[in-house]
């Protein structure tokens, strides 16, 4: 499986391929669920390779770790998928 950093960056810069809608859908520790939120309002920072900035609907932003991302969607189709196990969370 191509690591998410992978994918992403593949995104942000293969023009042919970055094309569509995206969504990132990550595991949410406070409402265990999976939340899925547009990648325009996702910001990830040169340099880390740890975690992105999450900006919800609400306005508020915090910090995701890569390994809590669940999916990648484009035009609705899922093109990435990180399946766990329920004791892993």
């Amino acid at each position: 499986m191509v690591p998410i950093q992978s994918l992403l960056q593949r995104i942000r810069w293969d023009k042919a391929f970055g094309r569509g809608a995206f969504t990132i859908g990550y595991y949410d520790r406070n409402r265990h669920a999976v939340v899925t939120l547009p990648l325009e309002r996702i910001c990830i920072e040169p340099g880390n390779h740890f975690a992105f900035s999450a900006i919800e609907a609400d306005g508020s932003v915090h910090e995701v770790p890569f390994h809590r991302v669940r999916e990648v969607r484009r035009n609705g189709e899922a093109i990435w998928q990180r399946h766990v196990d329920a004791d892993s969370r």
